[in-house]
């Protein structure tokens, strides 16, 4: 069930920063990666950021190698910090949008510079502690995060065959629990479940499964 795009969509990300030095104003197709997650979460939650966003597959498939795996400080997962990290970023892009209104070419500029120093800043967080810490408080993966939990769109199924192995956490991108849902009539609904697949096809009893 995992999609095997997302292992080559990391190139997207290169391509688009090494392209930015040339031509600035590459940076405005960023708007694509910072509006899809949001509008995707109403039909299916946080699913862009587990199987299409490009930064989210350059963690998951190269900084992954390089991580040590430990578990995403639960201060990054709390509201209060997503929406400080959120209402910083956005006062800091709006302000620099402002002053360079109108140049195409500036404006890409203020995306590039947004992009680049989050992502060096996710991987930073990768290093020390998991590859996919910076998604616990991503702005956009937030937003998604927030309008899932109130929809909570195609749960994740977990059967009475589950055997609590835990190996659902251990290959989880965001280290949840899919497993204490077993039985569960309303499924494993956590806003932060990227809908990747990982924990489905990785059951060793097949327990696990998306609901329609």
């Amino acid at each position: 069930m995992k999609n095997k795009l997302q292992g080559y969509l990391y190139w997207v990300l290169l391509t688009f920063l090494a392209a930015g030095l040339f031509f600035p104003a590459i940076g405005l197709l960023a708007i694509i990666c910072m509006l899809a997650p949001v509008v995707v979460s109403v039909f299916r939650g946080r699913y862009w950021c587990g199987n299409f966003c490009p930064r989210g597959s350059f963690y998951d498939n190269v900084l992954a190698r390089f991580s040590p795996q430990k578990p995403i400080p639960a201060f990054f997962r709390t509201k209060v910090f997503r929406i400080f990290v959120l209402l910083l970023i956005m006062t800091a892009f709006s302000l620099q949008m402002y002053f360079v209104w109108g140049d195409l070419g500036a404006m890409g500029l203020v995306f590039l510079r947004v992009i680049l120093l989050t992502t060096l800043l996710g991987i930073v967080l990768g290093v020390f502690y998991h590859q996919r810490t910076w998604c616990a408080f991503c702005p956009m993966g937030s937003l998604a995060s927030w309008i899932a939990e109130k929809r909570r769109p195609q749960p994740l199924m977990v059967s009475d065959a589950c055997v609590s192995c835990k190996l659902c956490t251990k290959v989880c991108p965001m280290q949840l629990a899919p497993y204490t849902a077993k039985g569960s009539t309303s499924g494993f609904d956590d806003p932060d479940c990227l809908k990747c697949g990982r924990c489905v096809t990785s059951c060793p009893k097949k327990a696990l499964s998306f609901s329609k």
